[in-house]
């Protein structure tokens, strides 16, 4: 005899037997495996947090109003815990000390983290050190102490010679770090704030008689990482790291007036390798972005490069400038450099190389990629005469080495002279590939584009019409047509 069970009781013994088949099916994904552990995991800390409120384990520091701030090292302080005020008026500078002090004997035990709260925190200039956070809350800003006489000297850059302005000692920046590793600035967007505006004046009126400093400036360090802040009106360059390798720029904003803040460029990566800048907001007094390594003689002897570098997803701007510049203190060399994915707007140039005779050094293997100029009145520049020089001792026979440049995906609209390259016979400029060019004029006038002692090649059909210095070759990279005028001259300055 057969036993009949219950409609009810047989539907739940059929789901129990569905049940126990699919639970291992569904524990078989490692990635279901992985989200189910990954949600045990936070909901554990999560109830673990919520139970100790607020004591010293709790992964977010909880200091002042706004959003708190999360803990990205073993140990984390707050400024306020070394006497920090932050009303704008107090002298800050000891505070930071203090707590820089205190965060250097962490450095075996994976270093520590300094948060900035919201506020204003007055400084003179002070010195990071290895395996460090520094955290500026939403709302904290660093504000520059304007007397001058708190900024410290030190030595000139070695491969800039007897000083960039004045000859002898400089001023330092007003965050500094050199010879160590493993430094981390970045924050929910606070402010580093040079207070420029009391030192371009003095610039102007020829009352320094030292070198200005940067706003941040990083030597012969590596592993920085620069993120999710604001830096703003800086005496000189904003950000300066030289001879580091293994550094990061990334959604960072940099701000300066266009007009009337004297060398403030924004990003100044000197004697550089392995460098990324990425996702930023850059407007500024000059260079938006300008790749050095050393200047004259002086960069020749140093003979340390500046390359691998990625440039990606800017936006930028330089009235009185360039967006993106190569050189002109160029005597190390540059090379293995992508600009792409960038935009550059209302700017006096959008991307330029520029170098001299006696510069020495090589910029070779740039590739420009994917941008977009919007009214500029120069678009591609490489100018071979940029006669500034920090003595008149340079090796006139030190003739710089400028090749191998391609620019691919150039777009724009509203622009004056989209392509000036100004070769010479002395430095002549080679292997120069444009491809898929097409910017918008405001000049109805012949030779806009414009060049000079350069040899290259236009693949397919660009506008405006390329100039006959340049070989032709189709889309499918056949050639059409070999210029026998390489060194013929159609430049006009006063387009």
């Amino acid at each position: 005899m057969v036993e009949t069970l219950p409609v009810g009781r047989f539907q739940l013994q059929q789901q129990r037997l569905e049940l126990k088949r699919w639970i291992p099916a569904f524990l078989s994904s490692h990635k279901t495996l992985f989200v189910l552990l990954w949600i045990a995991a936070f909901g554990s800390v999560f109830f673990w947090q919520w139970n100790i409120g607020g004591s010293g384990f709790s992964i977010f520091a909880k200091v002042g109003p706004g959003r708190p701030m999360p803990k990205m090292r073993p140990f984390a302080f707050n400024l306020t815990d070394f006497g920090g005020v932050g009303d704008g008026v107090a002298d800050e500078t000891a505070a930071f000390e203090r707590a820089i002090l205190a965060i250097s004997k962490f450095g075996k035990r994976g270093g520590a983290q300094l948060n900035v709260p919201p506020g204003k925190w007055l400084t003179a200039p002070f010195n990071l050190t290895s395996h460090m956070t520094l955290f500026l809350a939403e709302d904290a800003e660093i504000l520059g102490i304007q007397d001058e006489k708190r900024w410290a000297l030190m030595p000139p850059v070695p491969s800039y010679g007897y000083g960039r302005e004045h000859n002898g000692s400089r001023y330092g920046s007003l965050i500094h770090g050199q010879n160590f590793r493993d430094l981390v600035i970045t924050g929910h967007n606070g402010t580093i704030n040079g207070q420029g505006q009391s030192w371009w004046k003095k610039y102007r009126q020829k009352l320094l008689n030292h070198s200005r400093g940067p706003l941040v400036q990083i030597m012969w360090s590596s592993d920085i990482v620069i993120s999710d802040i604001t830096l703003r009106d800086s005496p000189f360059w904003t950000f300066h790291p030289y001879d580091c390798k293994n550094v990061t720029v990334r959604n960072v904003t940099i701000l300066a007036p266009i007009f009337e803040a004297p060398n403030t460029d924004g990003i100044d990566p000197d004697s550089c390798e392995d460098m990324v800048i990425e996702d930023c907001y850059i407007s500024v007094g000059d260079d938006a972005v300008a790749i050095k390594s050393g200047w004259d003689q002086y960069g020749i002897a140093y003979g340390r490069p500046s390359r691998n570098i990625l440039i990606r997803n800017l936006i930028v701007r330089s009235m009185v400038s360039a967006g993106i510049s190569i050189g002109s203190e160029m005597s190390g060399g540059v090379s293995n450099v992508t600009v792409e994915n960038a935009v550059v707007w209302s700017s006096r140039r959008a991307v330029r190389i520029k170098t001299a005779v006696g510069r020495g050094g090589y910029v070779r293997d740039i590739t420009y990629r994917n941008l977009t100029f919007d009214n500029a009145r120069v678009g591609i520049v490489i100018k071979t005469d940029y006669n500034e020089h920090p003595d008149d001792d340079f090796d006139r026979k030190a003739l710089p080495i400028i090749r191998d440049i391609s620019f691919t995906e150039i777009h724009g609209h509203g622009v004056r002279v989209p392509v000036r390259i100004h070769g010479s016979e002395d430095i002549p400029i080679r292997n120069v590939t444009f491809r898929d060019i097409s910017i918008g004029i405001t000049y109805k006038k012949k030779h806009i584009f414009q060049c000079a002692f350069v040899e290259g090649r236009v693949i397919g059909t660009i506008f405006p019409a390329p100039c006959e210095n340049l070989d032709r070759y189709d889309e499918e990279e056949r050639l059409v047509k070999l210029s026998a005028a390489q060194n013929v001259t159609d430049i006009d300055y006063d387009i």
